[in-house]
């Protein structure tokens, strides 16, 4: 049965609001697109759950914590979703292709490792691939058949679909990453903010089976590609908090809705907030309020009706 989709780009008229990516199939699993719909606004980075592969002419500039890099070439560009970014475009020339998807449409049945291991993906890696005509060619071509075939109605589309995306990971990883990067000269306040940012985008919780993927200083320190203590520094200087601080304190304000809005268990909202025990989440709670889980739930909760 082929995937549920929106309009694909290739065939609406009606362009992206400024500021925003096209929409992802209403599957939230894959689309892809031509570039020149939305290639002159801004983007930055907000919180979804898909992968980007790039495909760039024209010039532009991508930003990231503490580096950024200028493209003026032809280049085929990674993007993890929980790497925050963000690309202006240079030059009013732009085109090529973006494509969009998730991990689990990607990778089924544990075939493969995880995306975020991928020398494509994965933090710290070189996320920019700089290509000649030729291979501007050759990458080109998966583009255009994977926007042929979203266009289709075949039975076996999300196969096809997976085939190409796969063809055209394995084409990249044959090339070398050659992009030069800069610093950042106000590296503090990038990091702190875009750290901000990436606790805020976790929230809110809606399922028992969420499940934090950033919990600890280390965890947001590996996602923006820098040591703890510089981010340690960084957010302390720009807020006078400590990192720690900052997401003890949001989880509680989120343990606190999930108490009082939920019918969660404890160990439910436990496990949605990345603590591995329900006692560890009790320890916590009761440290940072002065109470339980179980007795700020008691205390919040509306009374039953009299009988």
């Amino acid at each position: 049965m082929p995937i549920p989709r929106l309009t694909p780009a290739s065939a609406t008229t009606e362009a992206p609001a400024a500021g925003q990516l096209p929409a992802i199939v209403a599957a939230d699993c894959f689309n892809v697109y031509a570039r020149e719909q939305f290639s002159t606004r801004k983007l930055v980075f907000g919180r979804r759950d898909y992968y980007k592969i790039s495909l760039l002419t024209g010039s532009s500039r991508y930003n990231y914590a503490t580096r950024g890099v200028l493209i003026d070439r032809p280049a085929l560009v990674f993007s993890n979703p929980l790497i925050p970014y963000s690309w202006e475009p240079v030059s009013e020339e732009q085109g090529g292709y973006l494509c969009m998807f998730t991990e689990e449409f990607l990778i089924v049945n544990d075939r493969a490792a995880s995306l975020q291991e991928s020398p494509l993906f994965r933090l710290g890696s070189d996320p920019v691939y700089l290509v000649d005509e030729t291979q501007y060619d050759d990458l080109s071509y998966f583009f255009r058949k994977m926007l042929q075939e979203l266009n289709s109605s075949y039975v076996f589309q999300q196969e096809v679909l997976r085939n190409y995306l796969n063809l055209l990971i394995h084409e990249a990883l044959k090339l070398q990453p050659q992009a030069s990067y800069y610093q950042h000269p106000n590296a503090a306040t990038r990091i702190a903010t875009l750290f901000q940012g990436l606790l805020e985008r976790q929230f809110p919780i809606d399922s028992p089976t969420h499940g934090l993927k950033l919990r600890t200083p280390a965890d947001f320190a590996r996602q923006l590609s820098v040591h703890v203590n510089h981010l340690n520094r960084a957010v302390h200087k720009l807020t006078g908090k400590t990192t720690s601080a900052h997401i003890a304190e949001r989880l509680i304000r989120e343990a606190r809705a999930l108490l009082q809005h939920t019918s969660w268990s404890t160990a439910e909202i436990a496990y949605s907030l990345g603590f591995e025990y329900p006692t560890y989440f009790n320890n916590f709670f009761k440290k940072q309020t002065g109470t339980t889980p179980s007795a700020h739930r008691a205390l919040v909760s509306p009374a039953p009706p009299l009988v």
